[in-house]
């Protein structure tokens, strides 16, 4: 391979490369590697004079290959990738070398040795990159339909993005009505206008949009395709209701004599029937059974919903429907649970009556909740005289979730208004760092200092209803450490609220198994990029946005799902998008058809030609993980861009002794 000319560039990156690897002196060792024709430091690659380097040394040094030794492939391949193209290089005559996650960031207390795994790096990316071989993309037309799954302000502002830029969505929202979590809130920090004011008009605005068909009570079950192809199979579950006839009124509701304790919108608070909808403002409108509650489905007896409906919607035999759909792109917005307070015994919740989780808080306060909005003991009577608010309750908490869930601090702040607006009652916070950083919310902060609001600044030890002194009789005891005046506590109070945080919806890891993307270690959608491109994923085609991707406000949910909608009209108004060429092959002439890549292949790409006896690979469909190539027993699947002969060169570069000069003649004396 000695006629290929090979250009090394390594990446100061400020100091996250320099701080920790001598990079000068890995420049000058990897220029005596064979085939090396230039070597060369630069503190950042990146830039646009990094860029320009490259491309001008492949035109004036006639480089026929290029390595660059910076930060991670995920970060800055393609970048460097587009600075080959721009010079007339094939841009998979490249290769990357990760010397900052892999080297200077993982060894930073041991420069000597980092500076020998930074050359053992730069050393196997040269020995690979005179194996590449030049690949050309795949350019194929994009559906413009989008799906958008989950139906709360993410997914909402995501839709009407698109659908307003007059291309059509499928939204798909588990729930007999969109809305999501925001649907459940009274008032909204720091501005305190009222939540369904700002949502209803949104909701309305989907469910009459020409451009959007609104899949509610439904549920994705199979993902197949590509960017710009997918096929997606949603089951929408019976109502049974017929919706074509239904008007809404609401007369079956009224006559259902079955009440249940409504779990989900209200929180537990309130009650519905068994035949619903789930809130006045619901989109869409019609009601749905709950089959489990209904008395017909346990005895085959009652039907006063049927009895009484006047357009005669009720179908007590409707199925669910499954559904394929064919779109080009998806937008996941699934959104956050709340954290279940029982998992913090030390505070009570389910064993002390008057404990609330935020979410009961805000169905209590709201207008139409199970309340009327009045603040109010278990006992629907007494209103407290002195309310106690517990911050980052699952959060920031080493033996729940580490993160910070971002709007805890500011929901209770409005907590705390809203008692103080309607009730004469004291109110103590309870924190441990006020965090307010967004537009408004330190004037927030400031406006409850001056409505008397107590705040006390340490993390609750146990909420107790044990009474041990004076005033502390039939009262909530909030055990804790002041730590501004440096003194343990007990605080008599009525009532007590759980600012819990947010976590990822229990089944986030299964959806992200089925739409390809993954978790983080917190169980939040991983992006992309998460301060570059926070929206994508590593699936092209594929976007988050809302609080599944990480913890957020209102305001950031809704620019997240605007910015998701972008990305995706991007794609669109390209008419067609270009498939990474990284993929399996198989010699069909020594193919056995043992068909064991078949039932391998986790992206479903390889197909068995029954005439032939064969196995061939959908180029379109296929990731090029390799799986089929390490499973075939013929040795018959090559990898493009993973060769045998360029793993194994990979191998030997990273094996090279560090420590003594590499010349051709020696490796050549060493084979």
């Amino acid at each position: 391979m000695a006629e290929e000319r090979v250009g090394v560039y390594i990446c100061h990156c400020g100091h996250n490369i320099a701080g920790t690897v001598d990079v000068e002196a890995v420049a000058e060792w990897a220029a005596d590697l064979p085939n090396v024709e230039v070597s060369r430091h630069y503190e950042f690659m990146c830039s646009s004079l990094g860029q320009e380097l490259v491309e001008e040394d492949i035109k004036t040094l006639g480089l026929t290959r290029v390595v660059v030794a910076a930060c991670s492939p995920h970060m800055h391949e393609r970048t460097f990738r587009g600075a080959c193209e721009r010079a007339g290089l094939n841009p998979y005559l490249f290769e990357m070398a990760n010397i900052r996650e892999h080297a200077s960031w993982v060894h930073a207390v041991d420069k000597e040795g980092a500076t020998e795994k930074a050359k053992a790096l730069v050393s196997a990316a040269v020995h690979r990159v005179v194996h590449h071989t030049p690949l050309e993309t795949m350019k194929v037309p994009v559906e413009p339909t989008t799906m958008v799954v989950g139906g709360g302000i993410a997914g909402i502002q995501a839709a009407l993005e698109l659908a307003d830029a007059g291309y059509k969505v499928i939204m798909v929202e588990r729930e007999p009505s969109i809305g999501g979590h925001m649907a459940q809130l009274d008032k909204t920090f720091p501005t305190l206008d009222c939540s369904a004011c700002i949502l209803t008009p949104k909701m309305f605005d989907v469910g009459a949009h020409p451009n959007i068909t609104m899949l509610t009570y439904s549920e994705v079950e199979a993902v197949e395709g590509y960017v710009g192809n997918f096929v997606v199979t949603v089951r929408q579950k019976a109502r049974k209701v017929i919706t074509d006839k239904c008007t809404g009124c609401g007369t079956c509701w009224e006559k259902c004599p079955i009440r249940v304790v409504d779990d989900v919108y209200e929180a537990g608070l309130g009650y519905r029937k068994a035949i619903y909808r789930p809130f006045p403002q619901a989109v869409p409108k019609y009601p749905v059974i709950d089959v489990e509650s209904c008395t017909y489905y346990k005895t085959g007896k009652c039907r006063a919903c049927q009895m009484f409906c006047p357009t005669e919607a009720i179908d007590f035999d409707q199925q669910d429907e499954v559904v394929d759909y064919k779109v080009g792109n998806v937008i996941l917005a699934t959104g956050y649970e709340q954290f279940d307070a029982r998992r913090i015994p030390e505070y009570g919740y389910g064993r002390l009556a008057n404990v609330f989780t935020s979410l009961e808080f805000e169905r209590m306060v709201n207008a139409t909740g199970p309340t009327g909005g009045k603040i109010m003991l278990r006992d629907g009577v007494t209103e407290p005289e002195s309310v106690a608010i517990i911050h980052c309750v699952g959060s920031r908490d080493r033996r729940y979730n580490q993160y910070c869930s971002a709007v805890c601090c500011m929901y209770s702040l409005k907590f705390a208004h809203l008692v103080k607006e309607r009730t004469g009652a004291e109110v103590y916070n309870f924190y441990m760092d006020i965090r307010t950083p967004a537009k408004g919310y330190e004037e927030f902060y400031h406006r409850l200092l001056e409505e008397g609001v107590r705040f006390v600044r340490g993390r609750v030890a146990k909420v107790t209803d044990a009474a041990r002194g004076p005033g502390e009789e039939g009262k909530l005891i909030i055990q804790c450490e002041d730590t501004l005046i440096g003194k343990q506590r007990r605080i008599p109070v009525d009532m007590v609220v759980l600012s819990a945080g947010m976590e990822p919806r229990h089944d986030a890891e299964e959806i992200g198994h089925l739409f390809g993307i993954s978790c983080s270690v917190d169980g939040f959608f991983i992006e992309r990029h998460p301060k570059l491109d926070p929206m994508a994923t590593m699936t092209d085609g594929i976007y988050v946005a809302g609080v599944c991707q990480g913890p957020k406000d209102i305001p950031a949910t809704v620019a997240q799902g605007a910015g998701a909608a972008a990305r995706v009209l991007g794609v669109i108004s390209q008419g067609e998008v270009a498939l990474e060429p990284i993929r399996a092959e198989i010699d069909e002439e020594h193919c056995s058809g043992c068909r064991i890549c078949n039932t391998m292949c986790p992206y479903s790409a390889i197909d068995y030609i029954e005439e032939l006896q064969v196995s061939r690979v959908n180029p379109a469909l296929c990731k090029g993980c390799g799986t089929c190539v390490a499973a075939c027993p013929s040795q018959v699947i090559t990898g493009a861009h993973y060769s045998y002969d360029q793993v194994m060169a990979q191998i030997d570069g990273i094996l090279i002794d560090v420590n003594r000069p590499v010349t051709a003649e020696a490796e050549v004396a060493a084979d």
